[in-house]
């Protein structure tokens, strides 16, 4: 069993959080696609954390762990790309316009950047620890270590799975470097056929000129080229790059199921009433046009 925190968040900021002694529960895309149910875990003393089932398939979930309450749900897109396909046939599902500006984001940080930028792809337990070493300072620096910590983990574990991986030819990493400096990361574990989108990140000095999206484009097009991989998987949670990025999507939830206990009903009960408070603030920001403002300063 291990701990894990169910988080009060706005926006990008992480205001609260609260430990439980959770088991996760988590479907992989393929299990997603196929409607399976993989095996569910013991629970832990708190309860189960389910991390992106298929939303059709929730009644079935929840009924495995009979009288627990469920909270915290989250309704989303699980994007995807289909690999079995060549990259310039990936390319010609974007528009003109899409196309255009991806072009234009690479030539730009090409023409802003005077010693130039160039991608490293590390395969290899070697290459990994190399990559480890450039990107973690790096993650640290990033708005999702610091606001949310949800960076590059930086623990024993983490590098030893990833190393692993590396070893057994399941592991994809890539650096995009800008005047001799790492200034964005991606990390792709690979399981079965499918590349997982495990962690990207970028220095946020670099951010004007839109280098996590030039890394991911420059990523695929080498992904594709290995004509290996059937799946690209976002994993849970939706935003505009993987929106932009996937060619398909499925129906997802995440929630928590918990031991039915005052505590735990008073935790839930708080999580439901902040998201609703924060989801009607963050209404009518956007009808006064405040949004974009809003999160730049969260983000900050």
């Amino acid at each position: 069993m291990a701990g894990a925190a169910i988080d009060f968040t706005l926006g990008s900021r992480r205001v609260l959080s609260v430990k439980r002694d959770l088991a996760t529960w988590a479907f992989g895309l393929e299990d997603v696609l196929a409607g399976a149910l993989p095996p569910a875990p013991p629970c832990g003393k708190d309860g189960v954390r389910v991390l992106s089932a298929p939303t059709g398939r929730l009644d079935s979930v929840t009924a495995r762990y009979p009288g627990f309450i469920a909270g915290g749900r989250q309704d989303y897109r699980r994007h995807y790309i289909d690999m079995g396909q060549s990259f310039d046939a990936y390319m010609a599902q974007f528009s003109g316009k899409t196309r255009s500006t991806l072009r234009r984001k690479a030539r730009k940080l090409a023409d802003e950047t005077p010693g130039g930028y160039s991608v490293t792809e590390h395969r290899t337990p070697a290459q990994v620890e190399a990559f480890l070493a450039a990107a973690l300072p790096l993650s640290a620096r990033t708005y999702q270590a610091r606001l949310l910590d949800a960076g590059l983990p930086d623990s024993p574990s983490a590098r030893r799975a990833m190393l692993e991986a590396a070893e057994a030819d399941r592991m994809r990493a890539f650096l995009l470097h800008a005047d001799g400096a790492p200034v964005a990361y991606l990390s792709l574990p690979v399981t079965g056929a499918t590349l997982v989108y495990a962690h990207l990140g970028y220095d946020p000095d670099w951010a004007r000129l839109s280098v996590g999206t030039v890394l991911q484009m420059d990523a695929l097009e080498r992904l594709f080229a290995e004509q290996r991989y059937r799946w690209f998987d976002f994993t849970e949670g939706d935003g505009a790059h993987k929106a932009m990025f996937g060619t398909h999507s499925a129906a997802c939830s995440s929630l928590m199921l918990l031991e039915p206990t005052l505590a735990n009903r008073t935790l839930l009960g708080a999580r439901e009433a902040f998201d609703a408070g924060v989801g009607s603030a963050k209404a009518l920001a956007q009808r006064s046009g405040a949004l974009g403002r809003i999160r730049a300063l969260l983000r900050a």
